[in-house]
């Protein structure tokens, strides 16, 4: 009880200290009830959500929906809040200056600039609506993102031979069935070789995929689809009465994603053939720092396969990559990550920028990397957690052309 009550009272101070600014900016009363009642409804939804409403630690959609409210009004605040602050440090010098200086010696604080609010309420206005159209539009802008990656070693069969990786479904989040039948459409066109996806197919638990399975089976690749597990498909953010219902939530999550189509691959591997070439596919259970599931087994995962093997790994954490993988023995030529969903938000300009915040936790968080010789893509991810949403990091359908590389 003591953390929402702080809670709101550090809301109502951030809300009454922004109120100021459209106070000044404005004199129409029903754009000041408006504000009011807009705050009152985000944080009161939110509270009775995760308090009255709490059902454990499992996110609901409603759950998210009420925290993706509540972040908009936040930032709205936050941003007139600094800008405010800034004002108010000069407004207070004017003050000091006057007193001590001016005609009358006393310390009178100037009236706030009706422009100077309205700019920091246009500002205020850019991070409010990029959050509501996020959620709104920006969760389903899927992207196809292109690349090529040319090896020495790479057999010759498989010269241009092409590979579609999709992570981080999170089917639980879903809420607009013509938007994921279009994503599934979007893959089917590329007409990739093979079909990889690498974890995290639910939120929580494995009946949020049950109304997506339909969907989801028209999944095509010639070569095959294959999967591995991510930290939220095992069930460990959901409190079970016993152990026995955990498995039986795993078990039936596998079984899913074999009714799919998908061949999931638990610390194994398999050959895709091309004549008498061949190249190997691994497959790692989830492996993760920071309190993540350490389930994967590179070792295991890779028993079958030679040092002279042709490598593609599926390991659903890139910290995985960065710990262990390219410091093993064995030489992973591609490996195929998710996890980080580059956190649903950042600036991205190709060939010019690509930042946000999760760059602070995770080294490699999207795209290509290259290190020792070894190729990673940390994909943005296709569906979107807690915040129901994206703002400049959109959902990825990455498509990699494998190419020989050329002897000079």
């Amino acid at each position: 009880m003591l953390r929402w009550i702080i809670f709101v009272i550090i809301y109502t101070v951030f809300g009454l200290y922004a109120f100021q600014a459209l106070k000044a900016a404005t004199k129409i009363n029903w754009i000041h009830y408006l504000y009011i009642v807009v705050s009152l409804l985000a944080v009161g939804n939110f509270i009775y959500k995760f308090s009255v409403g709490n059902e454990g630690r499992v996110i609901s959609l409603s759950m998210s929906y009420a925290f993706g409210l509540l972040l908009s009004v936040m930032a709205f605040n936050l941003v007139l809040l600094v800008f405010l602050f800034f004002e108010d440090i000069v407004r207070v010098l004017v003050g000091i200056y006057s007193k001590f200086f001016g005609t009358s010696k006393e310390f009178a604080l100037p009236s706030r600039r009706r422009f100077l609010s309205l700019i920091g309420l246009g500002l205020a206005a850019l991070p409010f609506g990029a959050l509501l159209y996020g959620m709104v539009k920006g969760k389903y802008n899927f992207k196809v993102l292109k690349y090529e990656l040319a090896f020495n070693d790479l057999p010759d069969a498989f010269d241009g031979y092409q590979i579609t990786q999709i992570s981080d479904i999170h089917s639980g989040s879903f809420d607009d069935e013509e938007k994921i039948k279009y994503a599934i459409d979007l893959i089917n066109e590329q007409k990739s070789d093979v079909l990889l996806f690498t974890g995290d197919m639910v939120n929580n638990i494995a009946d949020e995929m049950e109304p997506w399975k339909h969907v989801f089976s028209k999944l095509e690749a010639k070569d095959g689809k294959f999967s591995i597990l991510g930290n939220h498909d095992y069930g460990d953010y959901v409190d079970w009465d016993t152990e026995e219902l955990k498995e039986e939530n795993l078990d039936k999550l596998k079984s899913i994603q074999n009714e799919i189509g998908f061949d999931l691959l638990l610390n194994d591997s398999r050959f895709l053939q091309k004549g008498d070439d061949k190249i190997a596919l691994v497959g790692v259970e989830n492996w993760g720092v920071g309190g993540f599931k350490k389930a994967g087994d590179l070792k295991k995962a890779s028993s079958k396969v030679s040092k002279e093997d042709f490598k593609i790994l599926m390991s659903h954490d890139p910290s995985h990559w960065e710990h262990e993988v390219i410091k093993d023995d064995y030489h992973y030529h591609l490996t195929l990550s998710g996890h980080t969903h580059g956190m649903q938000f950042g600036i991205e300009i190709p060939g010019w920028i690509k930042w946000s915040p999760i760059k602070w936790r995770y080294r490699y968080w999207a795209g290509i990397y290259k290190e020792m010789g070894q190729y990673i893509n940390v994909n943005r991810g296709f569906g979107y957690l807690g915040y129901p949403g994206r703002v400049g990091i959109w959902p990825e359908i990455t498509v990699i052309t494998l190419k020989k590389k050329e002897l000079a």
